[in-house]
């Protein structure tokens, strides 16, 4: 059978899913993909966002016994919090030079890396323990832990240039690490010195580069007073409310204006522009609420009226680390000269956009705005209210909807299959699914039945499987429905009527695909109906002229 074949309504998932699936981490995943030559190709989504079908993965689980054992990445994970229950930074930081430096010292998470990084490599291992440590709800000593997902749209909007990077609040040095040129100088501060740390030995072991990140407050004692770069990144630590405003009232990076108390990411913000070297830019990731408060209004009106905005971003929820709100990016550009200023902002909205999509705004989702437009009473650096929306043409898709509905409403009773009464018990012999399984008549593919034999059809399996009685026996005390096709049961027929069961089964499959369809088309053509009779696209016929 084609690996790659699927069939449109299956479920498709991304590696993150098999990780959790399989009780591992995505690095896991990526090992499986480069060792086996049998795990499942993808069937849909792009290079670097794959999607596989979820029946082939779990079926390719199966074969493998994977998820049944705890991974030696787990039992790792595990025992380097057993040693480290204060900073599992410092913890991956030990063990991974411990094995990089093939230390003397021995201990129960050195010796499971041991035995990974002889599976693997040393790099492999500190890759899983990152990621994991980057996902694990515990990383409670690393608050400037970027998410994958944000760091690769900064990086989008980055791109792979620069030759200088510095990064104020860097942490494990996701985002540090990901822009720039390979070969970029690389600089960085933390609050934190594992992370610090841990940010120089991932430079080290997973980028073959050199990074220098000192430690401190980068607010209160600026590790780097006088460092210039071409491209500064930051996406600020939101735990600590208190950011030193009484301390640095006379602070020179307050270009822009004193931050207010509560506005530390417009203190963050005007740092990150301090660092940046004419004709450089810094990318800082914001809250949606600064673009539009009324206490930052005197540093959004400076910073516009000088020129040295040149993007809003927005984008979706879910990329954050410490919320699930959506941000957006603020991109500041600091002239070569006064008439090197910027004279308009490019606004762009992709709060809406797919998490795992390639976040490449549409031509409706961005607009330029002169400066000018920009210079009111509040200076609402909010995307969506600069960006004027393509009109619909109801008609049109009502009409289409409409079509589309009636095709499916036909479909739908031509499918109905044609059913008679019977009289039949089908309770009394019967066979167990698992006895089938253990004589290599039927194989289980994900939550399906396939069978091996010519004495069995597929669909009659799985028809039956379906059955209430068997949903029952896969139904535990608590209301939970488990997939447990061992234990169910399927009546005695020939293989002639089994085929005859199958048949209709697979109509009846059919038909609950249409019905699902045509609710949805059911649910289209009212919001268009709706929205198009109340904003005067739509009015209702004429009967005389019909």
């Amino acid at each position: 059978m084609d690996r790659t074949a699927h069939s449109a309504d299956e479920q498709l998932v991304t590696a993150a899913d098999i990780a959790r699936l399989a009780r591992v981490t995505r690095a896991a995943v990526s090992n499986w993909r480069r060792r086996h030559d049998d795990f499942p190709a993808p069937v849909a989504g792009t290079k670097s966002s794959p999607l596989f079908a979820l029946s082939q993965v779990r079926a390719w689980l199966d074969r493998q016994n994977k998820g049944y054992e705890e991974s030696g990445e787990v039992r790792l994970w595990h025992a380097l919090r057993a040693e480290y229950p204060d900073s599992m930074a410092r913890g991956i930081c030990d063990i991974v030079e411990a094995l990089r430096d093939d230390a003397e010292r021995d201990s129960a998470a050195l010796q499971i890396a041991r035995e990974l990084a002889k599976e693997t490599s040393t790099t492999e291992v500190l890759t899983a323990l990152v990621d994991r440590l980057r996902n694990s709800p515990q990383r409670g000593d690393t608050d400037t832990s970027s998410t994958s997902r944000l760091v690769r749209a900064i990086t989008q909007v980055a791109g792979k240039d620069a030759t200088s990077v510095f990064d104020p609040a860097c942490g494990l040095g996701s985002l540090l690490l990901a822009v720039g040129a390979p070969d970029a100088q690389r600089t960085g501060q933390d609050i934190d010195p594992h992370a610090a740390r841990l940010a120089q030995l991932r430079a080290e072991l997973e980028y073959s580069t050199t990074a220098e990140v000192r430690v401190g407050d980068s607010l209160r004692a600026d590790a780097w007073p006088d460092h210039r770069v071409e491209l500064v990144v930051c996406d600020p630590p939101t735990s600590n409310a208190d950011w030193g405003r009484e301390e640095l009232l006379l602070d020179t990076r307050w270009e822009l204006g004193l931050p207010p108390r509560a506005e530390a990411e417009l203190a963050w913000l005007q740092h990150a522009y301090a660092h940046t070297a004419p004709g450089g830019r810094a990318i800082v990731v914001m809250s949606t609420s600064a673009a539009y408060r009324r206490t930052g209004r005197r540093i959004r009106s400076e910073m516009v009226r000088r020129g040295l905005l040149t993007d809003v971003i927005a984008l979706p929820a879910g990329l954050a680390s410490a919320h699930s709100q959506p941000v957006h990016l603020w991109v500041l550009r600091r002239p070569t000269s006064e008439s090197d200023a910027a004279t308009e902002v490019r606004m762009v909205d992709m709060s809406d956009a797919d998490l795992e999509g390639p976040l490449e705004p549409a031509e409706h989702q961005q607009a330029t705005v002169p400066l000018i437009d920009l210079l009111d009473d509040l200076v609402d650096l909010t995307p969506a209210h600069h960006i004027v929306q393509p009109v619909p043409d109801h008609f049109a898709e009502y009409q289409a909807v409409c079509d589309e509905l009636r095709e499916v409403l036909d479909a739908l009773a031509q499918t109905l299959p044609a059913l008679a009464e019977g009289d039949r018990d089908l309770g009394g012999a019967q066979l167990r699914v698992g006895e089938l399984i253990d004589n290599g008549l039927v194989e289980v593919v994900g939550d399906k039945l396939r069978s091996t034999s010519d004495q069995l059809d597929t669909d009659f399996l799985n028809g039956f499987l379906r059955s209430a009685a068997n949903v029952r026996r896969s139904t535990s005390a608590s209301g939970v429905f488990r997939t447990d096709a061992r234990s169910a049961r399927m009546p005695q027929m020939d293989v002639a009527e089994q085929r005859r069961y199958g048949e209709v089964f697979r109509t009846l499959d059919e038909f609950e695909r249409q019905a699902k369809r045509a609710a949805e088309l059911v649910s289209q053509t009212v919001r268009l109906a709706r929205e198009g009779l109340t904003n005067g696209a739509l009015v209702p016929t004429d009967p005389e002229r019909e």
